[in-house]
């Protein structure tokens, strides 16, 4: 869990997670990346109190992937650089055809 969970009823932090499952936002963002949110149902020990809470959050795509808007992690792709010949006799003789 990257972020701390606070009981909303006590203000303790002796919370477990008791359930996950991921939303997948449907449209990227500007960057093209897609954002992954993982919801869970969250039980405080001290007081029993049970709610819906975000657990964390994952921008996936482009070329990095971000988790909770701070902590990146870029992927670099080496990309060769396209090579183009041109013989200038060989485009002067299509040109007389």
């Amino acid at each position: 869990m990257s972020k701390r969970l606070t009981c909303p009823r006590c203000g303790s932090t002796d919370i477990i997670v008791e359930k996950t499952w991921q939303l997948v936002s449907p449209l990227p963002d500007s960057m093209g990346r897609i954002t992954i949110t993982v919801m869970g149902v969250a039980r405080c020990k001290k007081c029993g109190y049970r709610w819906r809470a975000t657990v964390s959050k994952l921008k996936v795509g482009g070329t990095s992937v971000e988790i909770e808007g701070g902590k990146k992690v870029e992927e670099k792709e080496e990309r060769k650089p396209k090579e183009i010949v041109l013989d200038a006799d060989e485009i002067l003789s299509e040109g007389e055809t």
